[in-house]
């Protein structure tokens, strides 16, 4: 299978004060599943992983509607306040759901960057690691150093930085992202996606993503490397087939099944029931 692990859907009406504004225009629309399908038939791709978008409960019920209706949505990365006094219940309400596959705490938004390097988020992990899921990490560059303090306390916990931690591309930025991202590459529970990039190297030329995409192959070798399209964010800076495209020629013929298929099915367990651990 061909998978695409991270897409968005949303309903501009639904984002009243949330990203993207109006300025944006390539993407300050409605996107829903059936604006993604003709695409996903073009490049040959299976089913996709849904990921939040907003720190709210309704937004993680919108894709879990949208994936009950839409067979090519295989999981659904949503949102919970970890550190609410009910977590562990509501991460366990969620979880009831079979195709919710994880939560993303929007740590990149988040005014504290220390916020994930909390011990208080314990008994969320907990309640995590019961109901199997996963954890995706939408970090920047500066908190790779809290996310790796992090996942050393949770080493039962699957995590995936998402889009390489987004690093300063456009401004040619490299040396400390690769060495928080080589800290982390070296917990066996941590992953990472390859996507994103095009959209972080801004005004450069989409050449100048492959230093940073082969350095992610580098650290994290080709069991733990997922592919994502970041649609439509993508249409920010180019399309779903260029962006497919790009990431084929940079990943050796080799690893493409891995890349752009199992690695997902397998971390994301899209393939039946979670296994809980309780």
């Amino acid at each position: 299978m061909r998978i695409d692990a991270h897409q968005h859907f949303w309903r501009i009406a639904d984002r009243q004060g949330q990203w993207p504004p109006a300025a944006l225009a390539a993407i300050h629309r409605d996107f829903m599943p059936e604006d993604l399908q003709p695409l996903l038939a073009e490049a040959d791709v299976d089913g996709t992983v849904l990921v939040q978008t907003m720190e709210s409960e309704a937004d993680t019920a919108f894709m879990l509607e949208l994936a009950d209706r839409t067979p090519s949505i295989l999981g659904v990365v949503g949102w919970a306040d970890m550190k609410a006094d009910d977590a562990p219940d509501a991460i366990a309400e969620l979880a009831q759901h079979p195709k919710l596959k994880g939560l993303r705490p929007m740590l990149q938004d988040i005014d504290d960057d220390d916020w994930i390097d909390d011990p208080g988020l314990k008994p969320a992990v907990s309640a995590m690691i019961d109901h199997g899921l996963v954890l995706d990490a939408l970090v920047l560059p500066r908190h790779l150093g809290p996310l790796l303090n992090f996942a050393r306390r949770s080493t039962r916990l699957p995590i995936v930085i998402d889009h390489a931690a987004k690093p300063q591309i456009s401004e040619g930025r490299y040396s400390d992202w690769r060495q928080g991202m080589a800290a982390l590459a070296a917990l066996p529970n941590v992953h990472c996606k390859l996507s994103g990039l095009l959209t972080e190297a801004g005004q450069q030329k989409p050449q100048a993503v492959r230093p940073y995409a082969e350095t992610v192959l580098e650290l994290f070798g080709p069991e733990r490397v997922i592919w994502g399209s970041d649609w439509p964010v993508l249409r920010l800076a180019g399309d779903y087939h260029h962006w497919l495209a790009q990431c084929l020629d940079i990943v050796p013929a080799d690893h493409h099944d891995a890349i752009f298929g199992s690695n997902a099915f397998r971390f994301y367990n899209l393939g039946g029931q979670r296994r809980k651990t309780l």
